[in-house]
Formats: structure tokens, sequence, C-alpha cells
């Protein structure tokens, strides 16, 4: 009982970011003295920090709490299939260094594992005066990942097979190392740090240059039984739409990621670039092209196609959107709120079920990573 309050406890400090101890016990339900006692230890763990006086409903003004933000920090890694960055983060997704390495499109396993280790490096040397602080390492990686070992079993953007990240990571840094998906990592991340809070069934979806998605239950990240939930890219959505790079025809992912927006707009539009990329459609949308806004909607409607599909089978209270084709947002969100409100089954789930893009921008993985770490800590007294 008393692993589950410390956790209890530590996690309103955190979510409140400043809380006098009677404001925990009246919210918590935990006595006063086992507060004050449990605080005590998280004091002295260097977790915690006693801040500013707050405001006197009677008596004495209570001293406040706070997470000791530079009491320890972490290293996290996006692993992404064409470059690798790395930060050091407190406890509070504060980020003090940034490293990042560019990797080529046949990279072999250990060239992989080496621009790994180059980029914790870089970090490390860049702000290594508080190496005794750091927890350890989190590393978002695409693919389907062996959570267990912390072992990349297949990536289809790079090619990589069975990567003993974890494994090689520790050998080399003498620091434990926590191996995530990276769309589950970025869940986390928005749980962490952005709009997730406190709610109860949280869900990110990821859509850039793949499309993925995580899902939180009471504070705990669904992995699936072979650790596979959340591939909401490979779900099928026609039966005779493209070819996918898993090999599947009509995956959802063929639709709505940057290359498939590329595609559409070269076959529907007689005058589009050889070299047009995602980032161009979107730039001619804002000059007012109306072939490349019309493209741009289309997407959202196949993007609201699959989030009703989530919605119908996960039925999450919030739903955040991430990845590099949300930057288009203001000529998708309209198309991709219209399509849900068109499809859902019930007005309960459309007027309840809440869809916000990220404001975390392109740091949102990389801080996933981080929270991996974090995540870890703050639940570890709950046995």
């Amino acid at each position: 009982m008393k692993s589950v309050n410390k956790s209890i406890i530590l996690n309103k400090i955190r979510l409140s970011g400043s809380i006098s101890r009677a404001d925990i016990a009246r919210e918590s339900g935990i006595t006063p003295p086992t507060v004050s006692t449990i605080v005590k230890e998280l004091i002295h763990e260097n977790l915690v920090v006693e801040s500013h006086l707050g405001e006197s409903i009677g008596g004495r003004k209570p001293t406040l709490l706070q997470l000791k933000e530079d009491g320890y920090y972490v290293i996290g890694i996006d692993a992404g299939s064409n470059r690798i960055k790395g930060i050091i983060s407190d406890l509070v997704g504060g980020i003090y260094s940034r490293a990042e390495v560019e990797i080529h499109p046949n990279i072999t396993k250990e060239e992989f594992l080496n621009s790994l280790s180059e980029v914790v490096e870089q970090v490390l040397k860049d702000y290594g005066q508080h190496k005794d602080k750091i927890l350890g390492i989190g590393v978002a990686m695409h693919g389907i990942i062996d959570i267990e070992t912390g072992t990349s079993l297949s990536s289809v953007n790079s090619g990589l097979i069975n990567v003993p990240i974890k494994k090689t990571l520790e050998k080399k840094f003498d620091l434990p190392v926590i191996v995530e998906n990276n769309s589950r990592a970025m869940t986390l991340g928005e749980y962490w740090f952005g709009n997730g809070g406190a709610t109860k069934r949280f869900a990110v979806i990821n859509i850039g240059r793949g499309v993925g998605s995580g899902l939180i239950v009471d504070n705990k990240l669904i992995h699936g039984a072979q650790g596979v939930n959340g591939e909401i890219g490979h779900v099928s959505i026609s039966l005779d739409g493209e070819r996918c790079s898993c090999g599947n025809i009509g995956c959802f992912e063929t639709f709505v990621t940057g290359d498939a927006i590329v595609r559409r707009a070269k076959k529907s539009i007689s005058n589009a670039p050889e070299d047009l990329t995602a980032e161009e459609v979107y730039r001619l949308a804002k000059q007012g092209r109306k072939e490349y806004i019309q493209v741009l909607e289309e997407t959202g409607k196949f993007i609201g196609i699959g989030i009703v599909n989530f919605i119908h089978t996960v039925n999450p209270n919030k739903i955040v959107l991430g990845g590099g084709v949300l930057k288009s947002k203001e000529f998708l969100l309209p198309s991709i709120l219209q399509t849900i409100s068109e499809r859902v089954l019930i007005d309960k789930l459309r007027e309840e079920t809440v869809i916000e893009v990220s404001k975390l921008g392109d740091d949102i993985t990389i801080l996933g990573a981080a929270a991996l770490l974090l995540n870890e800590l703050f639940y570890c007294y709950i046995v």
C-alpha cells in the first residue's frame, strides 16, 4: 500500500505543477501523516522540492511541492529511418543537449548501432557534467519491437531486422535502456508533456512517412499480445488500392502519408512538377492553388475514415494527431472532423471524443523516448 501511495503522491505533484501537502491528502484520500512521511522520502530521493508559499485559507500559508526538475536526467533517442536524433531531458521535458546524425537508406545493422552510439556519445559529451544523475536511455524506433529484449524485430522503412538495441547500448554505456515503437513513444511523450493530462483512455495517431498509433489506458501503455498494437497504417481500407510497403494492398498508409499525398497530386494535377514533395503541396495550397487544396482536403477525408475505424475499435476519450503530414492541419482538420462527424455510430462518440493536433511539434517523438524512463520512475513503486 505504501508503494501505491508513493506513486499516487509523486504523480499528483507532477500533474499539479505545485501543490500543498494538505491538498494532496484531500484530493488523494491518503492521510496527512502518510503524505508527510512519503513527501519527506521523495525530497530525500531528490525527486521533489519545496517551493514558494501558497495562498492561505486561514492560518499560515502552506508550502507548495514541485518536482525537482534537475534532480535527474534522461537520454531520449528518436531513431528514424533517415536520421537519428538525441537529447538529454530533465524530469519535466526541458531539453539541455541535442545531437543528430543522418543515416543512408541501405544502412547495415552494425552501421545503425554505431550511429545510435554516436548520438548518445555526443549528447553525453555536450552535457556530461550530470552523467551521475542520468537514469537511462529511451529509444523510439520505427517498426516492430520486442519490448522485453529491446530488439527491433522488423522495420519496413529501413529494412533492418533483429537489431539488438538494448543489449548494445547497455553494454557500451552501462545505463538502463528501454526501446519502444516510435508511435507508442509519441503517445507517451504527448501524455507526459503535451495534451494528455489525466485522460483515462488516451491515444496518439502518427502520420508522416508511415502511420502508427499508441494507446494509454489508466496510465499504462498498451502493447498487445505480440507487440503490434497500434499498427493502424496497415489496416486495409481498400481491396483494390495501391500496394503498401508491407506487401499488402490498400493499407490506410497508402492513402495518407506524405508520399501518398504526392502520388495523388501528380495523378490528379496535370502540370504538377516531377520533383513535387508533400511540403511543396502544402506551400502551393497556402498560396490558394485550389487543385492542391483539394488534394489535402481529400487526404483529410481519408484520415477521417481511418480515425472513425480507430474510434469504433478502441473508443478513446481523446486522440491527438501528430507527424509531419499534420503540418498541413489548416487544410486537413476541417475535412477530418467533418468525416468523423458524418460516420461515427452514435452522437455520444461525436460529442465526447476529443480530437486535437499535437503542440509538441518535431520534438514529440524524442520527448516520448525520454518519457519511457520517466514512466518507469514515476510508476516503479506500484508492484
